[in-house]
């Protein structure tokens, strides 16, 4: 007998997640469930109306990995959500780990997911419309290759709360007024008007558009050409890149000037208090400059509690780079990465596997300190995605310079900040991924998760597991088989 259901538009996952729980608890097989309502040749039937005799339980790990993957536009995604919860349910191996055909495939669809939301996060451009109310009005259009507008919404509603928008997909609409969300049917593209904003920003882009940098791939890579059409940059992209030759002859020619006196001690100041002249100058030639960019950091709001910018220490010739969650109380009193609990913890892992601070580099996620306080004390709390999204761009320009030929990523954010996977960290630690600049990151634990831990056998077997992946991270590295990071991107 075949079981169908039909999946509405709007809250996906929820009407997916009753739906499953209910098959499930009627025992109907992966087999015989159809997820959009067709049951082939066969005729199908509904599914109970009422829940059956028994009852399931998923750990939070498959919750999340469901709650990423229900958003691809995959057909198959709701079936192979089921197939999982099923084989969890018999216990049928482990559907959730990357070693299982199946549960690569899961992380793959919710890794394409990520990367869609971020896409979106970056390449929305509202404009302006007209209002009779006292809340100002914009509008937008966008193409995304997964359904991913309903779960990307959230980051708007943050960024732009005291305004009211809309954003219209091919498939969904979702409209922020007067601080509450909601989402509707599908719209044409609107016949958005023209924004007076769009000349000043295209005039900036064009300002700051450096022809000695082009470089295609990478600007193809962070920036599909399929995304183009809505940005207003973009329109003056290709008469810039036939150009840019003659650009580039006529900075040669034209050589450097010499600077008025007094000039240097304004551009100091300036740069001080404007870190984000850096963007109009490009990137940082050196990595000490990158340091010295980064003291300035105002990417996100971490850097309005914490005592200091942690840059990254060691070797700048390093085989190895090893990468963190964020500074911690002691680091951000210091400004030197690795010095607190959890540091001395790295430090003897790093002994017993044959190495030392000096040879390796050492860096964070997020360099700032993120906490709460209670009292006195500072308590850690761990980076959301967007901190570790806006920080990568100077994990970025440590990878560029370091050019490590492996990547030690120690917990979830790192994980997360090199490989743009947020996927459950248990089934990863151990194993190789490629990361976002193109390198192999092997994932583990981080010292802190050591430290947290109750019971002294499963402390000593994490702790042994650490010793052991920095031991096969130190053997990687000086292998002639890991390859350096190809050319300089940056987060």
């Amino acid at each position: 007998m075949i079981y169908a259901t039909t999946l509405p538009e709007r809250g996906t996952f929820e009407a997916w997640r009753a739906a499953a729980r209910r098959a499930i608890s009627h025992r109907i097989p992966p087999q015989d469930m159809a997820w959009e309502g067709a049951g082939g040749l066969f005729a199908a039937h509904p599914l109970p109306a009422d829940p059956g005799p028994h009852q399931v339980r998923v750990g939070a790990g498959f919750l999340k990995l469901a709650g990423s993957v229900i958003w691809h536009s995959e057909p198959e995604r709701f079936a192979l959500l089921y197939q999982a919860l099923w084989r969890l349910d018999r216990q049928e191996g482990d559907p959730l780990s990357q070693a299982d055909p199946l549960g690569r495939r899961l992380h793959l669809l919710a890794k394409n997911v990520g990367r869609d939301i971020h896409k979106m996060h970056a390449f929305v451009r509202f404009r302006e419309c007209p209002t009779d109310g006292p809340r100002r009005r914009f509008a937008a259009w966008f193409e995304p290759e997964h359904n991913t507008l309903e779960p990307g919404s959230a980051f708007f509603v943050r960024r732009f709360a005291d305004m009211d928008w809309m954003i219209a997909t091919p498939r969904l609409t979702a409209r922020f007024e007067d601080g509450r969300l909601t989402f509707g049917p599908a719209a044409r593209r609107p016949a958005l008007p023209d924004d007076a904003a769009e000349g000043l920003w295209a005039t900036y882009f064009a300002n700051i558009f450096n022809p000695a940098r082009i470089k295609l791939d990478a600007m193809r890579s962070e920036m599909p050409k399929k995304y183009w059409k809505h940005l207003p940059e973009t329109r003056l992209i290709p008469d810039m890149l036939k150009d840019a030759e003659a650009r580039v002859a006529r900075m040669r020619a034209a050589g450097a000037s010499q600077a008025r006196p007094g000039a240097a001690a304004i551009s100091t100041r300036y740069r001080a208090a404007m870190p984000q002249a850096v963007a109009a100058e490009g990137l940082p030639e050196t990595l000490d400059a990158a340091r010295a960019a980064a003291l300035q950091c105002q990417r996100c709001a971490l850097c309005s509690a914490a005592t200091q910018t942690v840059w990254g220490s060691g070797a700048v010739d390093a085989r190895l780079m090893i990468v963190g969650e964020q500074p911690g109380d002691h680091e951000d009193l210091t400004g030197r990465p690795f010095v607190g609990p959890a540091g001395q913890v790295l430090h003897q892992a790093l002994a017993a596997a044959g190495a030392s601070a000096e040879t390796v580099w050492l860096t964070n996620a997020v360099k700032h300190f993120k906490f709460t306080t209670r009292g006195k004390q500072r308590l850690h709390n761990s980076p959301d995605r967007y901190e570790v999204e806006q920080c990568r761009w100077w994990l970025g320009l440590e990878l560029a310079f370091i050019r490590p030929r492996v990547t030690l990523a120690l917990g979830a954010s790192a994980a997360l900040a090199l490989t743009g996977d947020a996927s459950p960290l248990a089934a990863r630690r151990g194993t190789v991924e490629r990361g976002l600049h193109e390198g192999p990151v092997l994932i583990s634990w981080h010292p802190a998760y050591v430290l947290r831990l109750r019971d002294p056998a499963r402390q000593s077997r994490a702790l042994a597991e650490l010793t052991e992946d920095l031991r096969a991270a130190l053997v990687m590295a000086q292998s002639d088989l890991a390859a350096p990071l190809p050319g300089t991107r940056s987060g």
